[in-house]
């Protein structure tokens, strides 16, 4: 058994004893776990007796004493190893054999019935439906805000990360390339996001826990009718499309959420979470009312809501905090409607001065993010999506990126639902302000000097308002009233915990739980033969000819079925998830 005193190296090649960097010289990995040690501090017993031996040296983790019968029960990491290599060195035994052996062994030496589902046992904690398969190769937990390769493997965004940083380009599991693409711009699995969430919640209930709070799902049934709903509108195309009814109560200029008493369709408000396929969607419920600009509000009322779609480059996404960058500053007249290029300075005036406004009065900001956004990992992954409050706590101006000054805002998150991202079952807690570099060169600084209007509450342990709301200036827009419309209203239905993980791992082809389940770069879950099945008869190559003579080859573009993003590469070999 290894002595207390000897400790590997952790993920950065610091030595968990001394402390220090040791160099390729001064590190022994070993030959079983591969994990790196310090020379130095290893027991005299612990090293390889000549340089000729260090090829083939265990640690003392995996050094471990004489094999155990089979049938003993292991009683530590030693013992475990000890039995498997009993059973791998049985010359007796076939392949089936030992596999059998080796699999009773890892279940407690139980046998096949007791490894298996139990009808006669009820299934009130869905962390056993999610074993340690899902964990993250690094940290070794449950994944937060997970990552899922295309080779199957999943973990932590953080721990991708840092992985990635490291100058690694291959899966920490299998030695898989890791896509460019997915190795600059990581997106995180929605649905494995939704699927821990719900397994910890389930445990709180069963534990007693008083964060019972039910979760909500948006349904296709739910749905609005789509924006553009006249054959005029659908004819000239989305940019000219009629925006529809806004299915909501709450007036064009409602901070804060927009609560179930606003929402007489659905009778629940605008969840976190909920997505639409475009901005003009969107609009309908309210999260975000204009299809173009990033920013709804008023220079002397306040900002209501933003959206986060890529439009600056200054722009930095951290999912519970952000750098947002104002508006103006381009020439947007005749045909450059759509330049990216700053020629101007911005000031706060006009809707950066809205910004500003909420920023001292401490107003709740609603905040959608784009898939447009592709260098946030926190993007949504098709259409838009609302995440949530957040609250300006400082604004300043300084030379951007193309030189010219421009308005910067810091948002934090302080919402009482769970981030989209996070696997949490509770909201936002007051956290410290997070550390902004830029504000050294900043100018035009500006602060909150008094309380906000929208706080967290200590004793009711949510966020709610400290101060009266604004008072709104302008109309309410009129709600659907169902007898007028000769519409049925439609509850949510209520889904126990175990058909709403279920939901989240069905396929998004077949809509059925995924069998042979494979996730594409994009984050996407299919069937293994509903994905392939998709794509059969194409080849990632094609001929091309004109008049008897041949081209080039060219390379066939594979779409995901749920979004844009080419997956040719990754079809050439998918990898199920273990």
């Amino acid at each position: 058994m290894a002595h207390v005193s000897q400790l590997p190296c952790d993920g950065d090649g610091i030595c968990m004893v001394c402390k220090e960097n040791p160099s390729a010289e001064e590190t022994l990995t070993c030959k079983t776990c591969a994990t790196p040690w310090h020379v130095g501090c290893l027991a005299a017993s612990s090293r390889p007796p000549t340089m000729a031996d260090a090829a083939s040296w265990e640690c003392p983790d995996c050094n471990c004493v004489d094999p155990v019968p089979v049938s003993a029960a292991p009683g530590g990491s030693s013992d475990l190893l000890a039995a498997i290599r009993a059973i791998e060195a049985d010359s007796s035994l076939s392949e089936q054999e030992k596999a059998r052996r080796r699999q009773e062994l890892l279940c407690g030496g139980a046998g096949p019935s007791s490894s298996g589902f139990d009808p006669k046992r009820t299934v009130n904690d869905v962390l056993d439906i999610i074993d340690g398969s899902l964990n993250c190769s690094f940290c070794m937990q449950l994944p937060e805000r997970p990552v899922t390769t295309p080779c199957g493997h999943n973990f932590c965004l953080r721990c991708f990360q840092k992985w990635v940083g490291q100058g690694k380009r291959t899966c920490a599991n299998c030695r898989n390339e890791i896509p460019a693409k997915m190795a600059s711009q990581p997106r995180i699995n929605s649905a494995l996001v939704m699927a821990i969430r719900m397994a910890k919640m389930a445990k709180s209930n069963n534990a007693g826990s008083a964060h019972g709070r039910p979760q909500h799902f948006i349904h296709n049934q739910n749905r609005p009718d789509k924006a553009f709903t006249t054959e005029r509108a659908k004819r000239a195309g989305k940019a000219n499309a009629c925006s529809g009814k806004i299915f909501v109560t709450a007036p064009p200029d409602h901070f804060g959420p927009i609560t179930a008493e606003y929402d007489p369709e659905r009778n629940q408000g605008v969840l976190v979470g909920e997505t639409w396929e475009d901005r003009m969607e969107c609009r309908q419920w309210g999260a975000h009312l204009p299809h173009v600009a990033g920013i709804a509000g008023q220079s002397s009322y306040g900002a209501q809501s933003v959206c986060l779609s890529g439009g600056y480059q200054d722009d930095e996404d951290h999912g519970e905090w952000f750098l947002y960058t104002g508006s103006g500053g381009r020439d947007l007249t005749g045909n450059r409607r759509t330049n990216s290029e700053q020629s101007s300075e911005q000031k706060f005036e006009k809707l950066n001065e809205a910004l500003r406004v909420s920023c001292k009065k401490g107003y709740p900001v609603r905040v959608v993010r784009s898939h447009k956004e592709k260098r946030s990992s926190y993007a949504a992954e098709a259409g838009v999506r609302y995440d949530g409050v957040y609250r300006i706590e400082k604004c300043w101006r300084k030379v951007g990126v193309q030189g010219f000054m421009v308005c910067r805002y810091l948002f934090v998150r302080c919402d009482n639902d769970p981030a989209p991202w996070a696997s949490d079952e509770h909201g936002d807690r007051p956290r410290p302000m997070p550390v902004v570099k830029e504000l050294n060169n900043a100018i035009d600084i500006t602060e909150r000097k008094g309380s906000p209007a929208w706080d967290y509450d200590e004793e009711k342990a949510c966020w709610m308002w400290k101060k009266p709301p604004p008072i709104s200036k302008k109309k309410t827009s009129t709600g659907v009233d169902s007898s007028a419309t000769g519409k049925v209203k439609r509850r949510p239905r209520n889904m126990s915990i175990k058909d709403r993980l279920l939901k989240e791992f069905s396929c998004q082809i077949c809509r059925k739980v995924m069998s042979f389940p494979i996730t594409t770069p994009c984050a996407h879950n299919f069937c293994k033969a509903c994905l392939e099945g998709a794509f059969a008869g194409k080849s990632i190559m094609r001929q091309r000819g004109r008049e008897g003579r041949s081209l080039r080859t060219q390379k066939n573009i594979m779409k995901c079925p749920a979004c844009t993003i080419d997956i040719a590469d990754f079809l050439q070999n998918p990898q199920v998830i273990c």
